[in-house]
């Protein structure tokens, strides 16, 4: 019979800020979608609905690939998921300026995640000092 290990990793202030990101990013992208679709009468797709699953998409790649640069010994590894956390936070904060543009009533809630954003990259920057 086999096991199955599980490893459990202390979890940085770094990785649980991103775990709230995909949290805040994921009910903003729902609230957003929803007031987007209501909102059209004659069911043209709004091409903002493709930045919210973005916006989530990006989200939800920060957490893995936080613990993938920190699991790592050799850093040609950690740099390479390092360089794709601040690829993501750039994403990320560009879609929030460009979703702040739509007309919807969601559009209110974007600037309390560009806030845990710039909460994020400060927290990155020691985060970089401690790999």
């Amino acid at each position: 019979m086999r096991t199955m290990h599980i490893h459990t990793f202390p979890k940085s202030p770094f990785y649980i800020k991103a775990q709230e990101i995909f949290r805040l990013s994921r009910g903003i992208a729902s609230y957003l979608i929803n007031d987007i679709t209501i909102r059209d009468p004659h069911n043209y797709e709004d091409p903002t609905l493709y930045l919210t699953g973005d916006m989530v998409q990006q989200s939800v790649a920060l957490g893995p690939e936080i613990l993938k640069a920190e699991q790592h010994l050799f850093q040609e590894e950690k740099h390479k998921h390092i360089a794709t956390v601040e690829r993501l936070s750039k994403l990320l904060h560009a879609n929030c300026k460009r979703l702040e543009k739509t007309h919807s009533n969601g559009k209110d809630f974007l600037p309390i995640l560009r806030k845990e954003l710039k909460k994020f990259r400060t927290l990155q920057h020691t985060w970089l000092l401690t790999l």
